[in-house]
């Protein structure tokens, strides 16, 4: 059957080659960044193509449309939030932690100080023996 999940690397089971959205782009190019990539989460990069931080759909719609900001005006940066990552060679164990203590989904994977990549929940959870997973599960979706 392979490498189990414990002996994997993040880089062995990410999405290679995650497009970022600009620190100074509108939410409105965010959104249509997802939708053309078929995606619920991008990675902020700045003018230095450093990740920044990671904006969701749940974010455009909550913080931005809901409150009655305009998605015109309002920058990615604006909503940035968790600049939390993980590196490529990480264990798939560290990225769960990572995951698990910050009760995220998705996290950006960094090589050489650039993003290479994004790893999701369900990324991992094809690695996890029913066990693990079923806790790694309660744990990212418990109530903070």
């Amino acid at each position: 059957m392979g490498t189990s999940g414990v002996d994997k690397t993040v880089q062995d089971v990410m999405h290679r080659g995650a497009q970022c959205v600009g620190e100074h782009d509108t939410l409105r190019t965010a959104a249509q960044m997802m939708r053309d990539l078929s995606v619920g989460a991008l990675p902020i990069c700045g003018d230095d193509d450093r990740l920044k931080g990671i904006i969701t759909d749940r974010d455009i719609v909550i913080k931005c449309c809901a409150e009655g900001k305009d998605i015109d005006q309002t920058t990615a940066s604006e909503l940035a939030h968790g600049l939390v990552w993980v590196e490529a060679r990480s264990s798939v164990e560290e990225a769960l932690q990572k995951m698990e203590q910050h009760q995220i989904k998705r996290l950006p994977v960094i090589e050489n100080h650039r993003i290479v990549g994004m790893v999701s929940e369900a990324d991992l959870a094809k690695e996890l023996p029913d066990n693990k997973l079923a806790e790694f599960v309660h744990r990212v979706y418990a109530p903070a």
